[in-house]
């Protein structure tokens, strides 16, 4: 089956649903957001949600120390230039807590 992720193409043997991309690619599923096919994909359909030939998808990991989206997809998608002037500073950065 042929993917196309973050805008690169893929290929899987057999079926999958998006939960088993998202363990077959080793992703915690509690730091990853997906869109299927331009369609946000709720978290608790992802196990009965089949991947069809064709399919593309957008899928942003989160990680720590404040990345935000913008960055997350830019290392996949863009590069410094671009990502600077959607106002993203082309590296990682740590934003303050607030409290109070």
């Amino acid at each position: 089956m042929k993917l196309q992720i973050n805008g690169e193409d893929r290929d899987f043997a057999g079926s999958l649903s998006l939960q088993g991309l998202i363990d077959q690619l080793g992703m915690k599923s509690d730091r990853v957001a997906i869109e299927l096919n331009r369609e946000i994909a709720p978290r608790d359909q992802w196990s009965t949600t089949a991947l069809k030939d064709g399919d593309r998808l957008e899928i942003v990991h989160f990680v720590g120390g404040g990345s935000g989206v913008l960055e997350n997809r830019a290392r996949n998608s863009m590069n410094k230039a671009e990502l600077e002037s959607r106002g993203g500073s082309g590296t990682r950065q740590s934003y303050p807590t607030i409290c109070g």
